[in-house]
């Protein structure tokens, strides 16, 4: 597995990510037995970045990832552990005072001394300005304090990164974490790298497969993106199925090209998972991406290319 360094972080991030959510229990029951193969599997085919929140499953992500570092007892510097703040399975609260003690309640769960990068978790959806003067500050004590190695923020517009980063102080904001934003319909996170390098910040990308919506089974009924959209996907998923071909994993090797996003996060839950991510990963590595049916893809999601759904609340 390739590993690529994460910005000035100096952290060497595996190129495809755990995503941990699914661990939650968020889209079915995961029994713990299979979570510690599937994080076992992770580590034996080379993933090392695992990314989860106080947020998925109202704390259980983070709890099981915790159960299964501990049962298989990984060396703490094999692993680079992400987690996140401010949102959680009652709502938001970006308060110094709350934040300071999430990381606490959250290395309890996952059994660490500190995490690597810790996340202000979809920060659109309150104050930017609370970010920029109260959170951001608190985050910086804690990584003072050795709790955190480095700060990041995630969310889904893109013009939060821009607002935050132009305010506050240099060298205070290591990482983003984008998700949505580049995959096979949607591609603008590209527009935003020659700014978050010019920044020193290092670009994490999440959901490939943008949110269900790039997958066989399709996106959950609550999934926020118009119908056109919706149906878009569905044709480009029915097209590569007359072809004998997943979308899954074509989507997957897209998210992979652009070596400028320097680790994919992708939601796993079963060794299976583990293993067809990383085959996808390997074989983009030594045969490249199938040219023909990437363009045929492109071609039916044309009318709807970049289209995205709101989120978040107005910012003054």
């Amino acid at each position: 597995m390739e590993k690529r360094e994460l910005g000035k972080t100096e952290l060497k991030v595996s190129a495809v990510g755990f995503g941990a959510s699914p661990l939650g229990h968020v889209f079915g029951d995961v029994p713990l037995s299979v979570a510690i193969v599937a994080v076992r599997r992770a580590l034996d085919l080379g993933i090392n970045f695992f990314d989860t929140s106080p947020y998925y499953g109202g704390t259980v992500s983070e709890t099981v990832l915790g159960q299964c570092f501990k049962a298989i007892g990984v060396p703490r510097d094999q692993i680079i552990v992400s987690t996140k703040c401010g949102r959680y399975s009652e709502g938001f609260d970006f308060s110094a005072e709350r934040v300071t003690r999430s990381i606490d309640e959250s290395l309890t769960r996952l059994g660490l001394d500190y995490v690597d990068i810790l996340h202000c978790h979809d920060i659109e959806l309150v104050s930017l300005g609370q970010i920029v003067y109260e959170t951001i500050p608190a985050l910086q004590k804690i990584k003072e304090k050795g709790k955190a190695r480095f700060i990041g923020i995630t969310g889904l517009p893109l013009n939060i990164y821009t607002y935050v980063l132009d305010r506050v102080p240099p060298d205070s904001i290591d990482v983003i974490l984008s998700y949505c934003h580049f995959g096979i319909n949607d591609s603008t996170l590209v527009d935003l790298i020659p700014y978050l390098k010019s920044k020193g910040v290092g670009v994490i990308s999440a959901s490939p497969l943008a949110m269900g919506l790039l997958t066989d089974s399709g996106p959950p009924a609550w999934h926020p993106a118009s119908d056109e959209l919706k149906s878009a996907c569905k044709l480009a998923a029915e097209h590569c199925r007359k072809k004998g071909k997943q979308i899954t994993k074509i989507a997957m090797q897209y998210s992979l090209l652009n070596k400028d996003i320097l680790t994919v996060l992708v939601g796993m839950s079963s060794p299976t998972q583990v293993e067809e991510n990383v085959a996808a990963a390997l074989e983009l590595s030594s045969s490249g991406i199938d040219k023909e049916l990437l363009n045929e893809l492109e071609n039916i999601l044309g009318p709807v290319k970049n289209q995205t759904w709101p989120s978040g609340i107005q910012q003054s």
